[in-house]
């Protein structure tokens, strides 16, 4: 009975091994030759090239619009008679878009505002998309005893911050972040209507500690002369684009290959990052590498074991979201989250993934 138990554990963990660390596809380069006979699971071997790209590590300025408004919640309104009412409950919901009043499109918080004043008290259509669904809705708005008139919901229409480049190619587009864009209250993936990349200056470091994650601190310059880049696209993978000749001559000349994620192994790596205001390499170790994680930010943990940045950061602080990890002269990743009780601990990309993410 033993015996049997052992080998039923082993065909067990053995599926299980085959399922979640085995990847279910292989890409393999143009000339090599490899043959995997797994026997419980079928796994596709493809033969392309390695993509090259100019890894990026410069931080970035990032503003991104929404594709229509966009509503964070809704909330109760004081009307003129001295009453709260929440004209918009169970109406509107949060992650919503606002994309059309009484059949007029709005695309920013100051249009709707507009409409909403126009229309008064009177009922209203809204045009929304949920998800993937478009319905339309109807709500009236509260006038306020300042003689204006609220519809009781909390949106907005853009977002900024401070980011990294993670690599251009060689005919100027570009992918950044590691990570998409989501909305801090709820946590969805923010639908990008358009953006932009901008100059950035970072003028303090606040370190990570544990309990406590660090960030970058600066200032980004909003205006056409200083944009280096248009935002095309906001997935889970990272944002992506194209890039001005002027960001492309901050990086460095060299292009490296992309590995695929079952070239990359565990142990010595590097972190390229012009965190201290030049581009240099800092020593990682990569612990664990997960070929079918769920989660694609999060293909890899690694530490950071530099001197100089854990003195510097303290290990991964936010803002260094994108920065490029090499390892035997390939990219392999780029960083996408801090661990929050341990900051020089970190979560990665694959490359692979990234520029994937970028079709």
């Amino acid at each position: 009975m033993a015996l049997i138990l052992s080998i039923l554990t082993l065909c067990v963990y053995s599926a299980w091994y085959l399922k979640t660390q085995v990847p279910d596809v292989v890409c393999i380069a143009y000339g090599d030759e490899q043959i995997l006979n797994l026997g419980l699971k079928e796994v596709s071997v493809q033969a392309v090239e390695h993509a090259s790209v100019i890894p990026g590590g410069v931080p970035i300025g990032v503003y991104l619009e929404t594709r229509g408004v966009y509503v964070v919640g809704t909330s109760e309104v004081l009307s003129a008679d001295g009453l709260l009412r929440e004209p918009a409950l169970q109406i509107v919901e949060a992650g919503d878009y606002i994309l059309a009043v009484n059949g007029k499109t709005v695309e920013d918080k100051d249009e709707l505002i507009v409409c909403i004043q126009a229309n008064k008290t009177e009922t209203m259509v809204l045009k929304l998309r949920r998800k993937e669904e478009e319905l339309q809705v109807r709500v009236s708005a509260v006038q306020t005893d300042e003689g204006d008139y609220k519809l009781g919901v909390w949106v907005k229409d853009d977002i900024q911050g401070i980011g990294t480049l993670t690599y251009m190619t060689q005919d100027g587009k570009f992918g950044a972040l590691g990570h998409g864009i989501t909305d801090s209250d709820t946590g969805e993936l923010l639908d990008a209507a358009g953006g932009a990349l901008y100059d950035t200056m970072i003028l303090d470091i606040v370190k990570g500690v544990r309990g406590t994650p660090g960030e970058l601190s600066g200032s980004i310059t909003y205006s056409d002369r200083h944009a280096r880049g248009t935002i095309l696209r906001n997935t889970q993978c990272g944002i992506f684009g194209e890039a001005d000749e002027v960001l492309a001559r901050e990086l460095d000349d060299g292009v490296v290959e992309v590995a695929f994620r079952q070239e990359i192994e565990t142990g010595s790596a590097v972190l390229h990052s012009a965190v201290s205001g030049e581009l240099k390499d800092y020593e990682i170790e990569i612990t664990e590498i997960r070929l079918n994680e769920s989660d694609v930010n999060k293909g890899m943990v690694f530490r950071v074991t530099d001197p100089e940045l854990l003195v510097l950061t303290g290990g991964v602080i936010q803002g260094m979201s994108g920065s490029p990890i090499l390892q035997n002269g390939r990219l392999v990743g780029a960083v996408t989250h801090v661990f929050v009780n341990d900051p020089a601990k970190g979560y990665a990309i694959f490359a692979e993934t990234m520029l994937g993410g970028s079709e």
